[in-house]
């Protein structure tokens, strides 16, 4: 597996950027360089990661392609479309975001999300994405997220059906699929589950944690590795298993040396699995 931030961390240019990531032990890296930024710099970054030899994981779009207003909705389809062509030119493992909320917050929790309707809606807007980019080289991917579409290894692998296009692909948070309490208690066989039915598809992942608060009622609370009680080195090894090649993505830290914090524990706790220079 190859270690890597969501972060680009403070550097000074493109070749600093890859040195940095490279002298921290990563093996890949998110893009941090848009679709719609000058050509120079998207070739700039490109050029360096290639030439230190980091993998690009993933380039995000983190916009709702399936905003309740036309006009919204419209400019981030195109987005999504103009960073899956990024992605496609980059050879980046995935492009991925996070399939969209039929609310005012982009990524909210609505109930209108798990209408028939809204399903209809993001197997529709996926199929557009892909079919509009005409990926050859990567592939388009959802984040699963606790309150939208798709909740679990079920769900998605059922979406994986319904959207019927090979350059659709799995983006794995595990952790945010841990929207119960059965789930926090059994998070060995929600791996196992993920492994089983989504397998060789998955094509970049994210790291991180869960803590089970004290406070009434139930209380999920995301966390840097270490800090909660997810099994994060099993999560690791079965990810491990399926890919050695596979990305693994220290994410939604807020500064630097929090980022560089738990990189260093992920270093000791993933001992023995990840790709080091």
């Amino acid at each position: 597996m190859k270690l890597g931030t969501s972060s680009p961390l403070a550097h000074t240019s493109a070749a600093d950027w890859a040195a940095k990531q490279k002298a921290l032990g990563c093996g890949a890296v998110v893009f941090p360089v848009q679709s719609n930024e000058p050509e120079e710099r998207i070739l700039a970054y490109k050029e360096a990661a290639d030439k230190a030899g980091l993998m690009i994981a993933e380039v995000g779009i983190w916009r709702n392609a399936l905003s309740p207003d036309p006009a919204e909705r419209k400019k981030n389809v195109d987005y999504s479309v103009e960073q899956l062509r990024l992605a496609d030119f980059l050879g980046a493992r995935c492009c991925v975001n996070v399939a969209g909320a039929f609310g005012p917050l982009w990524d909210g929790p609505y109930a209108a999300n798990f209408t028939e309707e809204a399903r209809k809606e993001t197997i529709r807007m996926v199929r557009e994405i892909i079919d509009r980019a005409g990926p050859k080289n990567t592939c388009f991917t959802l984040e699963p997220m606790p309150w939208m579409v798709p909740t679990g290894p079920e769900d998605y692998e059922r979406l994986l059906e319904e959207v019927e296009r090979d350059r659709f692909a799995v983006h794995m948070d595990v952790f945010n699929m841990v929207n119960s309490i059965d789930r926090f208690f059994h998070a060995k066989e929600l791996v196992d589950e993920c492994a089983e039915r989504l397998g060789k598809r998955i094509r970049s992942c994210h790291l991180k944690d869960v803590h089970l608060g004290e406070e009434f009622t139930v209380r999920l609370i995301e966390c840097g590795p270490g800090d909660g009680e997810f099994p994060v080195r099993y999560y690791a090894e079965k990810m491990h298993e399926l890919d050695p090649e596979m990305p693994m993505i220290l994410e939604h830290l807020q500064t630097d040396e929090e980022y560089l914090k738990y990189l260093n524990y992920l270093k000791e706790e993933l001992h023995g699995l990840y790709e080091t220079f």
